[in-house]
């Protein structure tokens, strides 16, 4: 889950390809993000966002 603005989403997405690679998975398909708060009530520093990656074993 990422936590904070949208803007910051890359340094989660990095931190995500660097699990993936410890543990010998390969991205297998898009990703997609479920979001679970509202930018027009939340501020952007406590916006809630799931990512997901489909993955597989190298």
């Amino acid at each position: 889950m990422h936590i904070g603005p949208y803007s910051t989403e890359p340094v989660t997405i990095a931190k995500i390809h660097e699990f993936m690679k410890a543990h010998r998975l390969i991205q297998h398909g898009l990703h997609h993000e479920i979001y679970l708060s509202d930018p027009c009530k939340v501020e952007p520093s406590s916006l809630k966002t799931i990512l997901r990656f489909p993955v597989r074993q190298q």
